[in-house]
């Protein structure tokens, strides 16, 4: 702040620029008047948002609430509203009155302190971080107590400077703010995009010219599908003859050690229903609908030891699977030489979240030999044959619109999770095409998937921009650097003298009788 303006401004207490928390002398006032009232949820974060619309009666909520009046800035004072930044300046409310959650602090500027400026002060982040780290309390139920707030200082401007100020703030919020919604239609827009570019890679759209190029390559349907009935059975019999291999050499070795697991034999898998078929698009001749366990001996559910927090191998749990990828952070781990030999995973095993809250069950993530790894109870590992499927085919089509579509009709929902279990999973409808027509859909989805992710990973710094320079805004305001000053206005040294006198003089005046307020 130069010299100029620290001769106008002055830094004082919010005590004494407001009344915090003042009374309300309820005696006269009518029990029948409808008043506003205001729930902690009907103050908006970040923005201002007050909905006043819902009225009560006096008499509901005289007792136990928070009362407040038009031009009042509220303050939530209990943690996360504070932090989230749930403040307003109270509009016009019903029968005059207006009253609340009692977490909510009540700021009534004296005359001269513009509300507007009172809210934009206390709202800032910078406010806000102050008041995080001054806060009492047991956690989970920290509250910015009455005191800080009242002793809490301020850059006061004069009055003219403050309205000029405000001013100011709205006008650059108002164009930072269509920016803001510009950025937020962006990013659904990508969404919306992404979900179709999915749900297009599985009717086969994306790769019309590519089959029309390579036709002579193709199979018919009726062909693909034999293919993929003979691979589950050949891989099943290579299965039992390594089986009985093992138990030769386990014999041989004098039955040391846990004797060999037979292979299970694989389910007999059934057509699909009409009921399903009917809701699935149409497919190019080349393509199939069928069940998704004819790729699969049968799928695999995951460890439910416990794990510890060290160990020689991860072991990867359900919040591990992000975005179709998975996340290396929050690990558990294992050392128990069994769970290793049932559960370890071999690079390319695409993992199935079987029970998740109701948006997050089946989401998928392929394993890929980061790190040596086994998978934990709530997964699922699919077992897919690679001759018949890529992983990144089957973990892009478990992740479109039409997997989680047909998820979401046979999920079981209980208290607070879904579930889909192994029998719902293998009875997929699953798209079969060939492998080479396959490899091109995936090298499309991750080239064009790679650049909506770019777009969206710019849409979330400029949010981010954004809001620093929201902050930036608020910054320059309290500096006193966002509008010009005026000489010819009063000086803050001189409003807070009359602020005072005003309030010396209400003291000491003798009480007049409060109108009654009534129902109209």
């Amino acid at each position: 702040m130069n010299a100029t303006r620290r001769q106008s401004w002055a830094l004082a207490q919010i005590a004494e620029l407001s009344e915090v928390n003042p009374r309300l002398d309820k005696s006269e006032i009518d029990d029948d008047l409808e008043v506003s009232f205001v729930p902690m949820p009907a103050v908006g974060a970040e923005n201002g948002e007050i909905d006043v619309t819902a009225k009560r009666l006096f008499s509901e909520v005289k007792k136990g609430y928070t009362e407040f009046k038009e031009g009042d800035v509220l303050f939530a004072k209990i943690t996360p509203c504070m932090e989230n930044g749930k403040m307003a300046v109270v509009p016009k409310v019903h029968g005059g009155l207006g009253f609340g959650s009692t977490e909510f602090h009540v700021l009534r500027p004296a005359i001269g302190i513009i509300a507007e400026y009172l809210y934009f002060y206390v709202s800032s982040k910078r406010f806000r971080a102050d008041a995080e780290h001054n806060m009492t309390g047991a956690v989970g139920q920290r509250r910015v107590s009455t005191g800080y707030l009242s002793q809490a200082e301020l850059p006061v401007p004069p009055t003219a400077e403050q309205r000029r100020i405000v001013e100011k703030i709205e006008e650059l919020f108002s164009e930072l703010d269509k920016g803001i919604e510009n950025l937020k239609q962006a990013r659904t827009k990508l969404v919306v995009y992404r979900q179709a570019l999915l749900k297009h890679a599985f009717e086969g759209k994306l790769t019309s010219d590519w089959r029309a190029a390579h036709s002579g390559l193709l199979e018919s349907s009726d062909q693909l599908l034999a293919c993929i009935r003979a691979e589950r059975e050949a891989r099943n019999q290579k299965q039992l003859a390594d089986w009985e291999k093992a138990v030769k050499k386990w014999v041989a070795a004098t039955k040391k050690g846990p004797k060999p697991r037979k292979p299970r034999e694989p389910k007999q898998m059934r057509p699909l229903a009409n009921s399903v078929i009917e809701q699935l698009p149409s497919l190019p001749t080349s393509w199939a609908w069928d069940a998704l366990g004819w790729m699969t001996g049968g799928v695999e559910y995951g460890s439910a030891s416990k794990s510890s927090k060290t160990g020689t191998h991860v072991v990867l749990r359900m919040g591990n699977l992000q975005n179709g990828s998975l996340d290396w952070s929050a690990l558990a781990f294992s050392s128990d030489a069994d769970e290793v030999e049932q559960y370890i995973l071999h690079p390319g095993d695409v993992l199935f979240n079987r029970t998740n809250s109701p948006e997050w069950v089946g989401k998928t993530a392929i394993y890929r030999g980061e790190y040596p790894a086994l998978f934990a109870g709530y997964l699922i590992r699919i077992n897919h044959s690679s001759k018949v499927v890529r992983s990144e085919y089957l973990n892009w089509f478990l992740n479109s619109p039409i997997a989680k579509q047909h998820g979401n009709t046979v999920k079981t929902d209980g208290v607070n999770q879904s579930n889909i279990n192994g029998d719902k999973l293998v009875n997929y409808p699953f798209p079969y095409c060939s492998l080479i027509e396959q490899d091109e859909i995936v090298r499309i989805l991750e080239e064009t998937m790679s650049l909506i992710d770019r777009s969206a990973e710019e849409i979330e710094i400029n949010l981010q921009r954004s809001e620093a320079l929201r902050q930036s805004i608020l910054k320059k305001a309290f500096a006193g650097e966002l509008v010009p000053q005026d000489p010819a206005n009063e000086t803050a040294t001189a409003l807070l003298t009359r602020i005072r006198a005003e309030r010396a003089a209400q003291t000491t005046a003798p009480k007049r009788k409060i109108l009654r307020l009534k129902k109209v």
